[in-house]
């Protein structure tokens, strides 16, 4: 078996990795969760026994990293901010037509909030996201409705 060079893997899929590190860690980290998923497909590229379904591996990486630095941002201690940033103005980003929804989403329990950026993000098949989830498809298609029965009852009570 050949692999392609490592620099085609990433000229294919770097969008599909920023947009998963983004959706899954956030705007904050978004950025640096795709930076460390690219340093570890590198690192572990060589050692890849089969060029089947090289994007879900990629994905699966980021996902993983994802989680990392959730945890990660879990065993750091809180500290206030200084006197200057906390008297700074907040200033907002760009707003989406789809805010709200994400925000929605944001709020779910995390496994269905994961199974459905897997799913829809990262467009991923339930047999994928189930393996990014350590989950079998099933309960892949089981998280992933619950979440969209959540997230239609919130928008129908907006109504």
């Amino acid at each position: 078996m050949s692999l392609p060079p490592f620099q085609s893997l990433v000229d294919a899929h770097w969008r599909d990795v920023g947009r998963l590190a983004h959706a899954l860690a956030g705007p904050n980290l978004g950025d640096d969760v795709a930076q460390q998923a690219w340093t570890q497909a590198l690192a572990a590229y060589p050692r890849v026994t089969s060029t089947r379904n090289l994007r879900g591996w990629l994905l699966t990486i980021t996902h993983r990293c994802a989680m990392d630095a959730h945890r990660a941002g879990r065993r750091t201690v809180a500290h206030e901010d200084p006197p200057v940033l906390a008297a700074a103005p907040v200033v907002a980003g760009p707003s989406a037509p789809d805010d709200g929804l994400w925000a929605r989403v944001g709020g779910l329990p995390t496994r269905q909030r994961e199974a459905v950026v897997l799913k829809y993000v990262a467009d991923l098949d339930h047999r994928a996201v189930a393996a990014a989830l350590g989950t079998t498809p099933a309960m892949s298609r089981r998280l992933v409705s619950d979440a969209l029965a959540t997230l239609r009852l919130d928008l129908e009570e907006l109504r």
